[in-house]
Formats: C-alpha cells, sequence, structure tokens
C-alpha cells in the first residue's frame, strides 16, 4: 500500500482514482500522520447497489396558480429602490 499525501491526493485526484480502479491502494497522511485509506470498492459491495427505481410522474401531478402574481410579490419586495 502506497503513502501519499493530503496535497498530492488533492492535486493528482484523477491519476489516484484510476490507480484504485486498476487495484491499487493508497494511505492518505496529513503532515505525515496516516489519516485515511483509499481502497477499490471489493466487487460483492458493487453487486449490493440497486438501479435507481422509478420515481413519481411529476408531469402527472396537477398544476398549482397562485392567487398573486410573482411579479407582485417581487414588486413589493423590492420596495421604493
Amino acid at each position: 500500500m502506497r503513502s501519499i499525501s493530503q496535497r498530492e491526493l488533492r492535486n493528482d485526484n484523477a491519476a489516484i482514482m484510476r490507480a484504485v480502479e486498476a487495484g491499487e491502494s493508497f494511505t492518505v497522511t496529513r503532515r505525515g500522520v496516516p489519516v485515511a485509506r483509499v481502497t477499490p470498492v471489493p466487487e460483492s459491495d458493487l453487486r449490493r447497489v440497486r438501479p435507481a427505481s422509478p420515481g413519481h410522474d411529476v408531469a402527472a401531478l396537477p398544476r398549482v396558480t397562485a392567487a398573486t402574481p410573482s411579479t407582485e410579490h417581487l414588486e413589493d419586495l423590492r420596495g421604493d429602490r
């Protein structure tokens, strides 16, 4: 497991993520003290992620109309500019 600094993780994020995808693991340090590990997610964990379920059909909801147009509210909020 390779050790990298927090600054290196920030500056070389894309390269480090590609290495993690390839199976490499990293220990992230801050001022030389280990604070985190970046490791690939095991295949078994990836299978637990379920696909997004179909949501509600927002287009089917009834339209709501305001009693007062929003332009009047905005003019009231702006006051005397």
